[in-house]
This record gives C-alpha cells, structure tokens and sequence, in this order.
C-alpha cells in the first residue's frame, strides 16, 4: 500500500467516493514501478544480456558501469544489480534524502531536492570521474530520472553550488514550465545536456528512464546522457519572460548573457552507441487510473496528459468541469501534468497538488463529488506530503474550524490547513515519478 494515512482520509466526507479515489490512486502507483518495468525489459541468460531489441555478449565485453540520478532512479539500480550481480564493475547512483536504501551492490549517495546541495555536487563529480574510465568496448547503464537536475549538480565554472541552488530557487518560483526551467539548467551545467554522455563514450550506453514531463521528451526526463534540443536563446528567452535576468546571481546571469554558440551542449552523437528505454511513459498513471476507474463502473475520461499552469486556475477550472459536465453514470475525469506556483514573495509550506485539490473542491456543488491530486513520488513542492484529496466536507469543516482556504491559497501555505483537515495525503517515497495525476469522481 502507498498511501499511508488513509483511515485519517477516510474519516470524514463520502467515504464511499474517497475509498474509490484511494483505491485508484493506489492502482495508478502499482503501474507506474520502475522495477518492475526494469525486469520485464532485462534478462541474463548465460553471458547474454537482452535489453529490449539489444543482445549484448558479456564475454566480450569489457568494465560495466551503472549511473544515475533521480526520484526513480533507486528502483531501477536494485533492478540491474539483481539481473546483472557482481557482473557490475562499478557504479554511483544519487538518490534524495530519505529514500529507503538497500542495493547490495550499487553505491548510492544521498542529495537534496528540490534544491541542489554540496553532496550532489561532490557525487557529480565523481560521476564525471566514473564516467571519464569508461572505454570502447565497456557497457555503461544510465538511470537517470526526473530530479536529477537537482540530484546531479555540476555548475559550470565561475558559479558555485550556492549560487547553482539560488538559481533553481528562483526557477521553481517563477511559474516557468518545467521545460523552461530545464532549458535554463542545463545551460548552467557541465554533465546535463549530454554533456555526461561525451565523457562515457566511446564506450556504449543504456539509457533507462521514467518520463515526469508531458509529451516524454528524452533530453528533459535523461538529459545528461541525450543530445539537447534547447539552446543558450532558448535559457535567455526564460530569463526574459520571467523577469528573472536581475534575480539571479550575478555569475549566472552573465555566463548566459556573454554565452557562445561554441559553448553549447551536444545536439547529437554517434546514435549506434547509445540506446534509451522508456521504462514508463508519463501518460501511464492516467492510463492506469482510468482503467481502474471503470472497473469500479465509473465512466472514465482522461481530459489531457498534459496539463500545465497555475495550479489554483487550473484546479478552480478542472472541479468545474466536474461539477457541470453531462454524464448519466458515475463520472470519472482523469489529468496528467505539472501545474506550477507562482510565489510573487515568501510562502509558506504546500505544494502544486495541494494547492490544485484545495482549489478545486471550492467549484464543487455536491457531497457526491471529490478531488484527488497526487504528485507520483510522494513529495508535493518541498513538502513531505504527496498531495491532497478533498470535497465538499472540506469547506464545511474549514468553516467549522475557521480556517481561512482563499487565505491559505493566496499565501501558498495550504499544508497546514489540509493536515488540520485530515485531507492531506501521505505515502513517503514512492519509488516512482511520473506526471502528477489528477482524478475527480462524481456519483
């Protein structure tokens, strides 16, 4: 089971709505695991190793090497050791602070996230030295997932890993899309942007990944390791639209004012040499909670895959939708994304799918109706709750605790008030991280 507290969510409200939204909410997750999707893709049998369409002979092979970073990144480590074994020459896979460890094999170093700190920095490093060993002939895993942005901080030279976390601060609270932000980052960086991939070869890479962005686009979800589809104009664009060029620190801000063309991250390379999987696609959480969804005989429809915006907007428009739209059976509206917050000043503790849930369950009109948003890896923002669920006892208990929702929203501090509530949900690390998904039953 995933969701932890569900008694607590159960508590109150219509539990007979709230215990199917739990229920495909934890179906969702089962479908979504890397490791599961690791095995099915890998097998050994004697000296060969298939890897999708691959046979690879490993008597003829040299060192094999795994790397990685990312919120998905450890269950597809404990995947390679447990088909590969002590067949892995060595390895470093960054993961986030207060994940459950347990590889037997694989070296695994813990990092923060959201916000990039010394140890991801020094394991990139390392990472770089790894991957710097490699030679032809040698075969070298690469499960790198989202978060790795932050998991896997290398600067570029002239700004620091202070000024590096300043950066991701202030991208993260700017309402850029998380391709905005990327395009930004890896122009900042020396391993991301394929910049990891031109020290690992000549030796060949298998890229294993997890998509967390709309539309599954490789150098955003394993960009250390792919070529790069975005441009130094592309990270100065973001600047502009944002208005962050006099924000950020001042190293930062110049390295991409004063930016060539001969600086430019890889936008291809030898392609018969690397190879990449998407183990999970990031539509697959909706896909799994609409089938779950009809077979607990509510009419199932995925509105999109990918949502994006401002998180009360958008949670205010999708419990409308909920609320009004025709439908003779129970109704089931499904989403997938990652809605954003916009902090015009400090803000208090909560997340995009609190925030989205807490929103929407305002538009309901009914007891017969519930929200549930969830980011996939548990951790909502730089909180440690993974969302909310919510409907229409919301608002009446909020009014009987006089507590303050449109306070809350506009504050962007909504963590306290859902945990009062008992409407937020908690499931630790999951292991997984794929789109957000976003679910609205109505009887």
């Amino acid at each position: 089971m995933y969701i932890k507290n569900r008694e607590a969510l159960l508590s109150h409200g219509n539990r007979e709505l709230r215990q199917a939204a739990l229920d495909i909410a934890e179906h969702a997750l089962s479908q979504v695991d890397p490791y599961k999707a690791t095995t099915a893709l890998l097998s050994l049998e004697g000296d060969t190793l298939t890897v999708g369409h691959l046979k690879l002979d490993l008597s003829r092979r040299g060192a094999v090497y795994v790397l990685g970073a990312g919120k998905a990144s450890l269950p597809i480590a404990r995947a390679l050791e447990d088909v590969l074994g002590d067949r892995i020459t060595d390895s470093l896979v960054t993961v986030k602070e207060g994940q459950e460890a347990g590889t037997r094999l694989i070296r695994l170093t813990e990092a923060s996230h959201p916000l990039p700190d010394e140890r991801g920095f020094e394991a990139s490093k390392e990472m770089m030295r790894l991957a710097d060993k490699a030679r032809a002939g040698d075969l070298v895993f690469c499960a790198f997932t989202g978060g790795s942005s932050a998991l896997a901080p290398y600067p570029v030279e002239g700004v620091t890993i202070r000024e590096k976390r300043e950066v991701h601060r202030l991208l993260l609270e700017s309402g850029a899309s998380i391709r905005e932000i990327n395009a930004v980052r890896k122009h900042l960086s020396r391993i991301k942007g394929g910049q990891l991939a031109l020290a690992i070869l000549p030796a060949e890479i298998i890229n294993l990944t997890v998509s967390d962005v709309t539309g599954d686009p490789y150098d955003y979800i394993t960009c250390p390791t792919v070529p790069d589809t975005s441009t130094f104009d592309d990270a100065r664009h973001v600047l502009d639209r944002h208005r962050l060029w006099d924000r950020f620190p001042p190293s930062a801000a110049n390295y991409l004012r004063n930016a060539t063309a001969d600086l430019e991250n890889p936008k291809d390379f030898r392609e018969e040499s690397v190879h990449t999987f998407l183990l999970v696609k990031s539509s697959a959480v909706c896909e799994a909670a609409a089938e779950k969804a009809s077979e607990l005989q509510f009419s199932a429809h995925i509105l999109t895959t990918e949502m994006e915006g401002d998180s009360i907007t958008e949670g205010l428009r999708f419990g409308q939708q909920l609320a009004t739209r025709e439908c003779l059976a129970p109704l089931a509206l499904i989403a997938g994304g990652e809605t954003t917050v916009t902090l015009a000043s400090k803000g208090g503790e909560g997340g995009p799918n609190q925030e989205f849930a807490l929103s929407a369950c305002q538009a309901l009109s009914s007891n017969d109706q519930i929200v549930l948003s969830l980011d996939t890896d548990g951790t909502d923002g730089p909180t440690l709750l993974a969302g909310a669920l919510t409907d229409r006892s919301t608002l009446e208990r909020a009014h009987a605790l006089r507590l303050d929702i449109d306070d809350a929203l506009q504050r962007h501090n909504v963590s306290p008030l859902l945990r009062a509530l008992n409407d937020a949900i908690e499931t630790g690390h999951t292991g997984t991280n794929v789109n957000d998904l976003k679910l609205g039953l109505r009887q």
